[in-house]
């Protein structure tokens, strides 16, 4: 029989780490005392970040006493005391190749349920001076696993363990982690685990994606694969046929190849980059969206002259038919879907680029599906696309228009504007079904709000997708929030190694060994990030390369899809510009 050996508790702490402030629970020590087990933890426990611990579905952590034997001999440690890997429960027995999604343990009082492995998370690592931990726990197949709890209870170190049911398909915790997070996943073991329910709500749908991916060829982690093709890598010139004005600050930019050769194709919403000698000599890069499907081989993109936009405007002022821009792209994955569903593309302002060229898409085949268009902008003299917009409109037979005016009132003839801002109540009124797939693009604000009225509709959050300007709002699990720095070059002396650019923050620096991978440089200028395990497991670090080589500084356990990289375990090789 298993025994449960320690409970060991915590209360979520700040801990300084790397100039930062951590919020965290993973400092936990054993009690010696019989504790009650409710349903969120045990009691005198608690969690940092709700967001990847805690909840119904993670109450109870648990790690075993073989796994600690192990990680002191593999680790050369004898300091490792039980609690020091978060563990809430360390147990003798239930070894993780054994444990079952779903199975149920009977422990003093209380019964428990199993619900996925443990999270890879930075914060272990943190906990024990080992930086690279979250991947270690999954290469060497011990992450230890989460119970919920079924039957309230009392319990304490001593307590025979005694499993009452076993989990439906007996899928080992060790596989389920494997499938996430390793290469060569089973197809067998995946449809097994979505056939699980006590699994997890978010791995099960991690596994739907990866589902869906193998359905269609791909591979790949969970969130990073099932988009369109990236573009090849690297800039190649392209000769800019004509520049159109569209209002007083929004420019379009026809774009075609210079030797009669065809473009790579685009899918509606996504982006060019492009690479500019602003000055003369130092170079720029920016992404700018594609307004409209490559027709006749060429490129539109529009752009908004920014009062302070260094690059926007050099294209304003400066830039002329004839002229050479070496671009990359077409990228991104904020693209209209196949389906049959109604459609939602809402705007504001120069946001309108991505979903006008959806719009195209649709009104090029004449799609039956209904399409609300629902437009943003300060007035009729900043109303980019107004007309074209209508035209294409007019082409589907289920489209309906509904634009906002927010310092400027409607012609008697404009049915279609209203003045003001779209609202909770505007969006209800539209009847917008709960079905809809929903595409939005315009300042963060505006998308948060709209976003969030649409989710009190009923749509899905995972249909309900966004484009946003710049950086992408940073993903840093468990860091206290500081006041938002603008992106800068890092401090201390330049380095002298090969250039690094952020294209969505404008910044162009060169590499430093000071910084211990592309990830900690980011840092350094304050360009929001996206992590969780910083070793190369997650893949939430996962960036676009537009063009350049990079060096795994540690040894990712999936190589990420081509054309992309995991910033928190890469140096750069050569010159490198990354889509961040």
């Amino acid at each position: 029989m298993a025994t449960l050996l320690s409970v060991n508790v915590g209360m979520p702490e700040d801990v300084s780490w790397q100039g930062r402030t951590v919020r965290t629970g993973a400092w936990k020590s054993p009690v010696h005392d019989r504790r009650m087990v409710r349903r969120l933890n045990v009691d005198g426990d608690g969690q940092g970040d709700l967001a990847g611990h805690g909840g119904e579905i993670r109450a109870v952590l648990v790690y075993q006493l073989e796994s600690y034997r192990y990680w002191r001999k593999q680790l050369g440690r004898d300091d490792l005391a039980f609690g020091m890997f978060g563990e809430n429960f360390t147990v003798d027995g239930l070894p993780d190749d054994e444990v079952c999604i779903g199975d149920r343990y009977r422990i003093g009082e209380a019964e428990f349920e199993v619900t996925q492995p443990r999270v890879t998370c930075y914060r272990v690592g943190m906990r024990l001076g080992e930086p690279a931990m979250a991947s270690l726990l999954v290469a060497h197949h011990r992450p230890g696993f989460y119970l919920r709890v079924i039957t309230e209870g009392r319990v304490q170190a001593g307590d025979g363990i005694t499993r009452t049911r076993r989990g439906p398909g007996e899928l080992s915790v060790a596989d389920t982690d494997a499938l996430l997070y390793l290469p060569g996943r089973d197809p067998a073991k995946l449809r097994t685990a979505l056939a699980v329910p006590a699994l997890s709500p978010g791995w099960q749908q991690s596994f739907r994606e990866l589902a869906a991916a193998e359905r269609s060829g791909q591979s790949g982690q969970s969130g990073q694969s099932g988009g369109p093709e990236p573009a090849p890598p690297g800039f190649r010139p392209l000769r800019v046929a004509r520049i159109v004005p569209e209002t007083a600050d929004v420019s379009s930019v026809h774009l075609g190849t210079t030797d009669g050769t065809s473009l790579p194709e685009a899918r509606p919403g996504q982006y060019l980059s492009l690479r500019l000698a602003v000055d003369g000599t130092a170079r720029a890069v920016r992404s700018y969206s594609l307004s409209c499907a490559p027709t006749a081989g060429t490129y539109r993109i529009s752009v908004k002259h920014e009062p302070h936009g260094k690059v926007s405007g050099y294209i304003h002022a400066r830039l002329r038919a004839g002229d050479l821009v070496d671009v990359a792209g077409p990228r991104g994955t904020f693209v209209l879907e196949e389906g049959t569903g109604p459609v939602v593309l809402l705007s504001a302002g120069i946001g309108v680029t991505p979903v006008l060229a959806m719009l195209h898409g649709l009104a090029a085949v004449r799609d039956p599906r209904p399409v609300w268009w629902i437009h943003a902008a300060r007035d009729r003299a900043h109303h980019a696309f107004a007309d074209e917009a209508h035209a294409l409109l007019a082409r589907l037979p289920h489209a309906r228009e509904h634009v906002h005016y927010t310092a400027a009132a409607p012609r008697p003839d404009e049915n279609h504007i209203t003045r003001g801002r779209p609202t909770a109540a505007s969006l209800t009124a539209l009847g917008i079904p709960a079905d809809a797939d929903a595409y939005l693009c315009g300042p963060t604000a505006f998308m948060d709000d709209l976003g969030g009225h649409l989710r009190d509709l009923g749509l899905r959050p995972e249909r309900i997708r966004t484009e946003r300007f710049g950086a992408l709002a940073a993903v840093n699990p468990g860091v206290t929030a500081t006041a938002a720095v603008h992106p800068h070059q890092p401090p201390g002396p330049p380095g002298t190694g090969p250039l690094v650019t952020f294209t969505r923050s404008g910044i162009t620096t060169p590499w430093s060994p000071a910084h211990a991978s592309l990830l900690e440089l980011a840092e350094a200028c304050d360009i929001p990030t996206r992590w969780s395990c910083r070793t190369g497991v997650c893949h939430t670090c996962v960036t676009p390369v537009l063009t350049g080589d990079v060096t795994y500084t540690t040894p990712p356990l999936e190589l990420p899809e081509p054309g992309t990289a995991l910033v928190c375990c890469t140096t750069p090789a050569t010159e490198v510009v990354l889509d961040l």
